[in-house]
């Protein structure tokens, strides 16, 4: 017959507690190490809303920028594109279908589509390739630093350089006194534009006739009405829309024998007589950067929103000539670019 003593059964549950507490650690252990061996995600899915009718420069340019950090379509990353053919109405449901899809990042072009993508999520991150207002006004992002939410990107600043083309307008034809408006009524951001372009008109002794379009490619009545204010000049505001229609509006203008001033350098090389503004290209692929760190595990909350610091400016020498104008040559000193 065996006999256990008292101190051999306080050593037998001793070493049955030591094993269970060693099992307990390696189940511990063992957690971590599992978690390692999941694969890392290897195929990405990118949405894209934007109000204008078709792909754009900028779309384009964004699609590079990822080709550039590694994104192959088909490969390990596919996009998933929305536009609202210019009707501003149709970017909620646009959103709402992009949110069920559940993309990885979703891209929103524009005050119009970063509102509805915000509103349509506020789990997704939203890379904003560019608020054309005051993303903390509007309710984007809680500040540009620390944005606190799942919505950052680029702000471009759109008021104040509109205001800026105005000057520059009045530096490049001097005798335009009257100067002309196109805008596009739907975009939120128009309200914006214009009240910096009065408040800048004010000081420079300009009056200006505002003319806004209701509809893509509705410019020929804009144009008639502005013709019987015997306008000097157009200054055309930041807006995707009319940024997709730059060669028709030139056209239009050409015909009225207007020195029109844009927002980005695409438009002047189309025609336009000037562009000043954020660069078109860089503007998009550093969109596509901020994708890239979402990507790799930044939180949108903790990435500053940024706002441009170099600015272009292109004066078309050519279409100058055909107008029978003189650009000073003060401002040609300045200008990143000339067409001649």
């Amino acid at each position: 017959m065996r006999r256990f003593s008292a101190h051999g059964e306080a050593g037998t549950a001793a070493v049955r507690r030591a094993t269970a507490g060693l099992a307990l650690v390696a189940v511990v252990l063992a957690v971590p190490m599992t978690a390692d061996l999941q694969p890392a995600k290897t195929f990405w899915r990118i949405g894209w809303l934007q109000p204008s009718p078709s792909p754009s420069p900028g779309h384009a340019s964004f699609r590079q920028g990822m080709r550039e950090l590694g994104y192959l379509e088909g490969q390990n990353v596919a996009f998933e594109d929305r536009f609202a053919e210019g009707r501003f109405d149709r970017l909620p449901s646009l959103a709402a279908d992009l949110a069920r899809r559940n993309p990885d990042v979703i891209v929103a072009v524009a005050p119009g589509a970063i509102r509805a993508a915000r509103n349509a999520t506020r789990t997704i991150p939203i890379v904003m390739a560019f608020s054309g207002v005051d993303p903390v006004a509007a309710g984007f992002v809680a500040s540009l630093s620390r944005p606190g939410g799942n919505v950052t990107g680029l702000t471009m600043l759109a008021p104040e350089l509109s205001a800026k083309r105005l000057e520059i307008l009045k530096e490049a034809v001097p005798g335009a006194t009257r100067v002309g408006i196109l805008g596009y009524k739907p975009n939120p951001g128009t309200v914006e534009q214009l009240k910096a372009i009065e408040g800048s008109a004010q000081r420079l002794g300009l009056t200006i006739h505002v003319g806004l379009t209701e509809r893509p490619g509705g410019y020929d009545e804009v144009f008639a009405r502005l013709a019987t204010e015997r306008i000097g000049a157009l200054l055309v505001l930041s807006d995707t829309v009319l940024a997709g229609d730059r060669k028709r509006i030139v056209e239009t203008a050409t015909r009225a024998r207007l020195p029109t001033f844009f927002d980005f350098r695409e438009s002047a090389d189309a025609g336009g007589l000037v562009s000043y503004g954020v660069n078109n290209v860089e503007l998009y692929r550093q969109a596509a950067r901020f994708v890239d760190r979402i990507l790799k595990g930044a939180r949108p909350a903790d990435l500053p929103v940024e706002q441009p610091t170099r600015f272009e400016l292109v004066i078309n020498l050519k279409t100058a000539r055909a107008l029978g104008l003189t650009i000073p040559t003060t401002l040609l000193a300045r200008a990143d670019h000339v067409v001649e």
